[in-house]
């Protein structure tokens, strides 16, 4: 591999103009395929296999009219204080206004608050329950404002409204959160290199590949439904990732230069070492990623993929894109007038690096530094052994926010448990008489000690198939919520024993209830697959079996720190207002298989990138020792630099008024902070010193079994080294101008 991207990394950078004309075509092919795109997305999540999605497809199927699919919108009516809605002109007002909301765009059906039961004992809260035509997603902004319309009509007419349900959420939308990261790299990188030119690079061929990665997502949203986070997540991956590999690949383009190696012969070098690495780290990312699309949950599918498709950018970009911008660049990029006089001495030789004086520093104290370091993770860990999953919903809206007034007025009035009613279908089609089928099941339902109320059976027009509501006591995020479920279901199969027909639970409540246990149920084999395939790949990067174990050991305690950190902040409110986090409540049901599969690839990266060098170094000779102190020579400072922007990029997200954004920010910040500068940087080279040489071993038979993928470039080195750099048609330096 080291041979061919040696070529390809001197291809690009001869034939620069034809490379980037290339990328050029291919940017403006999927703008101009993008721009065409009337895209639409949906949060909706879909569970195959499960009891709540099949009584979800059988009342698509059997109750078409009641749109069991379609979005919903809970209209709430409050009195003023000492007045009462059930009689006189507010009466009236309601009644108005409930005629309105049926004559509202998209809308399909309305349930009228007097007829339906939804006035409260006291006569001062009501509600509305809006089924629309059509999914969350294909719920038009004309038909929100509509919602909008009528509830300031309400307003002017004395009354308080309020309105819940996924038909009021906006759908996400970028903002400027990514500029401050972009901003903080900019930064970072002109302190890393010294160079205005240096630092330019990398971001210009970044924010060309996540600009080319979300067209492509955009154009791809015209043939498939995606989640509304897809680009989101990619745009947050891509970014990060891209600004990482195009960083390493020019520091050691740079290194080249100064090793006196022409422009073409060190773009050609750079890329068959250190974009060797890049490939590998790049492809460990991917693995973790495209590795969510098994667990069967569309969204999660749908973010996993984007962000890998952009991560694959990231990397062909860098080795394609990047080389050719080097040779427009010319000689500047190994100069730069903005280097600092501590620069200067370390360049000259005449001081240590920072990360060469740490490294020795851990190599003289190992056993403290890793003993300090793993009690400090475990420690940040304990807030995850509380750990709750949820799906959001109205109640972790902000204070003060309609959907989060409608939740509380409606708890106020009825009880916590009308604002999550459990759909409960009885399947009747096997059964000799299925009108006393759905007595028994309400009858069943009336006795469950959680239940609050029960609606009589409504039959389909075939009457074999019976649609109950039912009540609970509790609110749908509840532990006694999700005891309720389990218990009807549980009580299914003797009722299907005495009457031939079936009982399902399903609806939002119970839905949410079925994909965190299958989020659970699939954390576990989805840890073993992405690191069992990504040990697999490590050990044929560094040609070693613990060097690997490790690794997954250090990605394991910090995504254990990471997710303790997310709950301290969103579960148990820790420095909630320094986040901007309004209302704590259970951690998003998607959020620690998704942390798990990033943080991993995230960590591999800076795993690669640094013990590569290592690997490199004692290939060549080096003492154990002595290779761990010069691969933090080469790299210690690359990789605080890659760190800092990720880091940065990430946290930008924290400001997304989008819950699920704001949590995988922190998430992603936190994990990058811990895992570069806790294992990476410290427990890394402390485990190394005390391994010695027996971390670089292999058994021989299975040294003879995996094949030699040359990351360090030993091989083109060897092929290098035979054949003088005058015989390789160097060409030469050119100017800038192209």
């Amino acid at each position: 591999m080291a041979t061919f991207l040696y070529r390809l990394g001197r291809f690009s950078f001869r034939r620069r103009r034809l490379v980037l004309m290339l990328w050029i075509a291919v940017l403006a092919a999927v703008g101009i395929g993008a721009a065409g795109v009337s895209a639409s997305t949906s949060d909706a999540f879909t569970i195959p296999g499960t009891q709540s999605q099949k009584a979800l497809d059988l009342l698509e199927k059997e109750f078409p009219q009641a749109s069991a699919a379609g979005a919903t919108a809970r209209v709430v009516f409050e009195a003023p204080d000492g007045q009462k809605l059930t009689s006189g002109v507010h009466k009236t007002e309601v009644e108005s206004l409930v005629g309105d909301l049926g004559k509202a765009g998209q809308v399909a059906s309305v349930a009228d608050p007097y007829t339906s039961g939804t006035v409260s004992k006291d006569g001062t809260v009501a509600y509305a329950q809006v089924t629309y035509e059509v999914t969350e997603a294909e719920v038009t902004d004309r038909a929100r404002d509509d919602l909008e319309e009528i509830a300031g009509k309400g307003e002017r007419a004395g009354l308080v409204v309020s309105m819940g349900g996924n038909a009021v959420q906006e759908q996400p939308h970028q903002s400027a959160a990514e500029l401050i990261g972009i901003a903080v790299a900019a930064v970072v990188m002109v302190i890393t290199f010294g160079s205005l030119v240096a630092a330019g690079l990398p971001l210009l061929t970044a924010l060309f590949g996540v600009v080319a990665a979300i067209l492509g997502i955009t154009v791809a949203s015209a043939f498939i439904d995606l989640s509304s986070n897809t680009s989101t997540l990619a745009l947050m991956l891509g970014l990060a990732v891209a600004i990482d590999y195009a960083l390493f690949i020019v520091s050691r383009y740079r290194g080249e230069l100064r090793d006196g190696h022409k422009p073409e012969e060190a773009a050609g070098r750079a890329l068959g070492t250190a974009g060797s690495a890049v490939v590998f780290a790049g492809l460990t990312v991917v693995i973790a990623l495209a590795g969510l699309s098994v667990i069967g949950i569309k969204v999660l599918s749908d973010i996993g993929l984007g962000a890998a498709f952009a991560v694959v950018v990231a990397v062909v970009i860098a080795l394609t894109l990047l080389p050719a911008m080097l040779g427009f660049a010319g000689p500047r990029i190994a100069t730069g007038k903005l280097k600092s006089r501590r620069m200067r001495a370390i360049e000259s030789g005449e001081r240590e690096p920072m990360g060469v004086r740490w490294s020795r520093f851990v190599l003289r104290n190992p056993v403290k530094i890793l003993g300090a370091s793993v009690a400090g993770l475990l420690l940040l860990a304990i807030p995850a052994l509380s750990l709750q999953l949820g799906m959001p919903g109205d109640e972790s809206a902000s204070p003060g926010s309609t959907q989060r007034t409608a939740y509380d007025t409606v708890t106020d009035g009825f009880g916590p448990g009308y604002n999550g009613p459990l759909t409960v279908v009885v399947d009747a089609r096997g059964s000799d008489d299925p009108k006393a089928a759905a007595n028994d099941a309400v009858t069943l339902l009336d006795g469950l000690p959680d239940v609050a109320s029960v609606s009589p059976a409504t039959f389909n027009q075939a009457g074999d198939v019976a649609l109950i509501r039912a009540v609970p006591g509790s609110s749908p995020a509840s532990e006694q919520t999700v005891d309720l479920v389990s218990e009807i279901r549980d009580r299914g199969p003797q009722l299907q024993d005495d009457t031939g027909a079936e009982l399902m639970v399903t609806g939002t409540t119970a839905l949410n209830i079925d994909i965190s246990d299958k989020l659970n149920d699939a954390l576990i084999p989805y840890l073993c697959v992405v690191v069992g395939l990504a040990l697999v790949l490590l050990m044929l990067v560094f040609r070693s079996i613990l060097v690997p174990i490790k690794a997954a050991a250090g990605f394991l305690l910090s995504v254990l720190a990471t997710l303790g950190v997310v709950v301290a902040v969103f579960q148990w409110g820790w420095l909630a207002d320094l986040f901007g986090v309004e209302q704590t409540g259970p951690i998003v049901s998607v959020l620690p298989i998704f942390l798990v599969g990033v943080v991993f690839g995230l960590a591999m990266d800076y795993q690669v990138f640094l013990v590569t060098r290592m690997r490199e170094e004692y290939v060549h000779g080096a003492e154990a020792r002595e290779a761990v102190v010069a691969g933090f020579r080469h790299g210690a400072r690359v990789v605080t630099a890659a760190a800092v922007i990720m880091i940065s990029v990430f946290a930008g997200f924290i400001l997304s008024d989008e819950a699920m954004i704001k949590s995988i920010g922190l998430g992603l910040a936190a994990a990058v902070f811990l895992d570069a500068f806790v294992v990476r940087m410290t427990i890394v080279p402390a485990v190394m010193a005390l391994l010695g040489r027996r971390a670089w071993s292999l058994p021989g038979r299975l040294d003879r079994l995996l094949p030699d993928v040359d990351v360090e470039g030993e091989k083109l080195r060897h092929l290098l080294d035979q054949a003088p750099e005058s015989d390789r048609e160097p060409e030469p330096v050119p100017t800038g101008r192209g």
